[in-house]
């Protein structure tokens, strides 16, 4: 199984010559830098095609060629950390890896992605605000697949459906609220969580 981008980026510069693809890629990560760099500053409701345009010194079209809208723009900053976290749930040691319970693993991979959440948050609430659908982002996808396999294995009736439903119970703009406004501890939404797989699964 390999890993699924957030969103795959298109290649610059003409096909066949070397140079030109190392230049796209070091023109890329510049890009990229002063992305992270706006959104360390101002919060990432301030990174804007413009903006970073700006920040980069590069004409507008160079960053909508580049990532073709902020939602592309937020989704391959994001690309990196969900590579990690994907490799952590399908390669990596039990209990998020294989090897451990199904029960078990998904308790760390609920645990993992409010961490993960509450790390990244602000990308993860700007990337889904400028998505029509961001069930549909091949991550998200991804997730949704793995929790549905683990619950199959659990003997849930309806897997497919109660992965969504689980999906739902993990959504970053929740997430973020109930600690940033909310003031709940992450803690207590671990635990919250780490019930409600025990309590599904042992009515299953």
């Amino acid at each position: 199984m390999s890993f699924i981008p957030l969103q795959p980026d298109a290649p610059l510069g003409t096909p066949g010559l070397p140079h030109e693809r190392s230049d796209a890629a070091r023109n890329r990560e510049r890009l990229l830098c002063a992305a992270r760099e706006l959104v360390d500053e101002f919060g990432a409701e301030a990174l804007t095609m413009d903006a970073l345009a700006c920040k980069a010194k590069v004409g507008k079209g160079t960053v909508f060629r580049r990532f073709g809208s902020r939602a592309g723009l937020m989704m391959t900053l994001l690309s990196d950390a969900e590579s990690e976290f994907q490799r952590g749930f399908m390669f990596g040691p039990p209990p998020l890896g294989p090897g451990a319970s199904p029960a078990d693993r998904l308790v760390a991979f609920g645990e993992g992605r409010i961490y993960f959440v509450l790390e990244n948050g602000e990308l993860l609430k700007a990337a889904g605000a400028a998505t029509r659908n961001r069930f549909d982002v091949p991550a998200t996808k991804l997730s949704h697949r793995h929790m549905e396999v683990l619950l199959r294995e659990a003997g849930i009736a309806d897997p497919w459906v109660m992965a969504m439903s689980l999906t739902y119970a993990l959504d970053p703009e929740r997430i973020v609220d109930d600690v940033r406004v909310r003031g709940i501890s992450p803690r207590r939404l671990t635990d919250s969580w780490r019930e409600l797989i025990t309590r599904l699964l042992k009515a299953s």
